[in-house]
């Protein structure tokens, strides 16, 4: 395939640190790849050069000519002043130049050779245009802000949160149509089912996509191509993210195997040189330099793992937390209600949901720092609760790491002892040079690795985390995945990472909306594998149902035709029972293709994030169907009344 951009030799410095390193990378036309590396490695800056945000301090970088570039990144940047479409349709601002200039020009016949040259320039605006699908940006402007639950449209962006903010960001990369599309940790804030459309927008997508996140599941399914950065340095792997860890353990296995020889060798040739070997000059000589040589050689970099140190809880009592008939109505809308658990110890609760159905509420209600409108909560006189909010507000910009986490002590109380804030830090990964750094000068991995630091230094014995993997890498993603597993208390974590559910949860929690949670045992895929289920199983009765209300209302329309004087149809009455028949075919075919999705083999791994959509577009649908057979039975039996008899 025909390259799009290639950078070569490129070096980006920051101090003594270079994040990229005379590194080099070609993407070709068609890519789908998935950046990985870990927060601070400069997967941004990298991306910020792609975009032309950003200049390399050497190497060069090479761009197809016309290349259209779109680029999302975490810091994402909207107009205040403008209101949220205004902010969405600027994401397609070439494309609404292409059709402001075709609409200038004259397309009439052509006279002379400038309105010859200006007929060319029209036809290759139209070919232009329609390749870039600009005849459709509105209607694809109007689905996309739907299935990414867009705040509206004539909103000021001054007045959103930042996770509304995040949905117009997006909306806004996708709906251009580019070559290159560059996505820079797409999932955050996002719920299951924007996830879900947002992949198949990408498998779906005609140009190249280069996207930076740690959803796992997201990088499986979209991706054919990772890359990683690391020591300053691009590692391609052909594959999804599965791959990619099986090629990168091999690799390690095999540079670990280099550097064994290479110390062997080094230990051999030390002894040599101890025993003060007498032989010839020249050979002496060239065993020293071989030596040198080899002893100067960098090893291979060995990758640290965030030591994640969750101080030894204290006991729990036989009472956890019990919550009983508990509902919370919020702006005149019931987000749940009749709601009865009993958190027990050793539980790692995870709260799955689509936004705004009151994930965040539900732990605010326990920790109580708001109260029900129904219920009550009871909480353990030895409970003590350990909450990381979702909002990371805590965090003040011009203090250091060490002032954050010190908060002016100078150690951490762990158990029965205790250890330097130094070392705490450390153990985040956190180099000395970045344990006095100012908070405003921190990653955003840097930001959510001192938060947790901060917080999990608190101790308590039930621990409430909302959203704690956005920002987070996945070298730090999976070892807070084995502490909290390791955890010897209560666990709540809110989360729309799936991976992450599946590896830490004991329990879900799912708010499947209409004032309902669902309590399921076993981790996230197992409670989308009870609900597939149980929507097949309510398609089979409602399809039982069905064939009864369509017999008794063909009884109905009889019966009233013969106890009243029968009666014609109307012209319209005519007319919609002549296109009856094939508004329930269409309606009937929708059913039995959703109902087919349902009973597919591989349903669970191409449609579990829509398990609640298909649901609610299969009540609809049969819904529809009821009603059409309903009318249509009134208007045979009001046609046929009507009709003379014939007779013999």
């Amino acid at each position: 395939m025909p390259s799009i951009l290639t950078v070569t030799e490129i070096t980006v410095r920051y101090g003594e640190r270079a994040v990229l390193d005379a590194a080099t990378l070609g993407i070709e036309e068609g890519d789908r790849i998935g950046l990985v590396g870990r927060n601070g490695c400069g997967k941004t800056t990298f991306l910020r050069i792609l975009a032309g945000l950003q200049s390399p301090d050497s190497g060069d970088v090479s761009r197809r000519r016309d290349l259209v570039v779109s680029y999302l990144p975490q810091d994402f940047m909207l107009d205040a002043v403008k209101s949220v479409e205004e902010n969405i349709r600027a994401g397609a601002q070439h494309v609404l130049n292409l059709i402001t200039e075709f609409e200038s020009l004259p397309h009439d016949s052509c006279r002379d050779e400038a309105e010859r040259r200006r007929a060319k320039r029209h036809e290759e605006l139209e070919h232009r245009i329609q390749s870039l699908e600009g005849w459709t940006l509105d209607r694809r402007i109007e689905t996309a802000m739907s299935h990414l639950n867009c705040p509206e449209g004539e909103r000021r962006i001054e007045s959103l949160s930042g996770g509304e903010k995040r949905r117009v960001a997006m909306c806004r990369a996708i709906v251009s149509r580019p070559d290159f599309l560059m996505l820079d940790e797409p999932t955050n804030h996002l719920d299951p089912e924007s996830i879900e459309w947002v992949a198949e927008f990408l498998e779906d997508f005609g140009g190249t996509f280069l996207v930076a996140t740690h959803d796992r599941y997201f990088l499986d399914r979209v991706v054919k191509r990772m890359v990683e950065l690391s020591d300053g340095r691009f590692f391609r792997h052909d594959g999804n993210y599965t791959d990619y860890l099986l090629d990168k353990a091999e690799r390690q296995a095999a540079d670990a195997t280099i550097e064994h020889k290479r110390q062997m060798f080094l230990k051999k040739e030390l002894a040599w040189v101890r025993q003060g070997p007498r032989a010839q000059r020249s050979k002496q000589k060239n065993r020293f330099e071989r030596y040198y040589d080899t002893a100067a050689q960098a090893g291979p970099v060995i990758e640290e793992d965030v030591e994640l140190c969750i101080p030894p809880p204290p006991a729990l009592g036989n009472r956890v937390v019990e919550l009983s008939n508990l509902g919370m109505e919020l702006g005149g809308r019931t987000l749940f209600r009749g709601f009865n658990f009993t958190f027990q110890n050793g539980q790692r609760i995870g709260i799955a949901g689509r936004n705004g159905l009151g994930k965040t509420t539900l732990l605010k209600i326990i920790i109580s720092e708001l109260k029900p409108t129904g219920g009550t909560v009871k909480v353990g006189q030895l409970t003590r609760f350990n909450y990381v909010d979702q909002g990371r507000l805590q965090l003040r910009e011009e203090r250091t790491a060490l002032e954050e986490v010190s908060d002016g002590t100078e150690f951490v109380i762990f158990g029965d002892g205790k250890i330097s804030v130094r070392s705490y830090l450390r153990r985040f990964l956190f180099a000395d040079e970045r344990i006095t750094t100012q908070v405003k000068y921190l990653s955003g991995g840097e930001r959510s690795r001192l938060l947790l630091a901060r917080v999990l230094k608190n101790g308590g014995n039930f621990l409430i985390l909302d959203e704690p993997t956005n920002d987070l890498d996945l070298p730090t993603l999976r070892v807070l995945e084995e502490a909290l597993i390791a955890f010897p208390g209560v666990v709540c974590v809110v989360s729309h990472d799936r991976y992450f559910l599946n590896r830490v949860c004991t329990d879900i929690l799912a708010f499947e909306g209409d004032g309902k949670i669902h309590h399921s045992a076993g981790d996230y895929d197992y409670y989308l594998e009870k609900r597939q289920r149980a929507v097949v199983a309510a398609s089979r009765e409602s399809a039982v149902i069905l064939s009864t209300n369509k017999s008794a209302a063909l009884l109905r329309a009889a019966a009233t035709t013969k106890a009243g004087k029968p009666r014609k149809l109307s012209f319209k009455e005519a007319r919609e029972l002549e296109g009856m028949e094939a508004q329930i075919h269409a309606v009937e075919a929708e059913v039995t293709r959703i109902e087919g999705l349902f009973a597919q083999p591989d349903f669970f791994r191409k449609h579990a994030l829509q398990v609640n959509q298909l649901t609610a577009e299969l009540d609809v649908a049969k819904e529809n169907v009821t009603k059409l057979y309903v009318r249509w039975e009134e208007l045979e039996a009001i046609k046929s009344a009507a009709s003379p008899t014939v007779c013999d």
